[in-house]
């Protein structure tokens, strides 16, 4: 992908060459995949949530698979499902929450595709996660506290990300 200069378009003219995938990442309710979905729009390429595709492939939601089988289990599957996903025609890709924090998704995400890190402060992350049932990070009661945790955890190797984005209630 050639880099974009100052133009009129924000640079999409030039983001439409797109040679490889440009995948989202950042925590639950950053928005990867509204974010996702309107820069496919704007770039005329493809879309594709790999929550989505996690659960095609297993048959199962998230949620089941966490419920049934553990968080461990279920990356090593978003894993398999990320490096088939990275293989497909340049496109955008909203990658889990966690896919980016496994060492070895984050090296097949920075060696085949651009990583776009969408940031948001812990007050607009909860805003936008309230009341959402299908978050299984989230359904231990005390949602603040932990997105708050993963914030700590996550933002460090999320800032490994070759762009980043602010992505705050007040932002783009």
């Amino acid at each position: 992908m050639s880099a974009a200069a100052n133009t009129r378009d924000g640079g999409m003219a030039e983001l439409s060459a797109l040679d490889r995938p440009v995948v989202m990442v950042g925590l639950m309710g950053a928005g990867k995949s509204s974010i996702g979905r309107r820069l496919a729009r704007c770039l005329g390429v493809n879309f594709v949530d790999s929550d989505v595709e996690i659960e095609d492939a297993a048959g199962c939601s998230i949620n089941e698979i966490f419920e049934k089988y553990g968080e461990t289990y279920f990356r090593d599957g978003e894993r398999r499902v990320m490096q088939r996903l990275l293989k497909a025609a340049p496109g955008v890709l909203a990658a889990g929450g966690g896919a980016f924090i496994n060492n070895q998704t984050r090296e097949l995400i920075r060696s085949h595709a651009i990583s776009v890190w969408l940031r948001a402060d812990i007050d607009t992350l909860c805003d936008r996660t309230k009341g959402r049932k299908h978050r299984p990070l989230l359904n231990t009661g005390e949602a603040r506290a932990t997105l708050q945790s993963l914030i700590d955890k996550r933002y460090p190797v999320y800032a490994k990300a070759d762009l980043t984005v602010d992505t705050a209630n007040d932002g783009p």
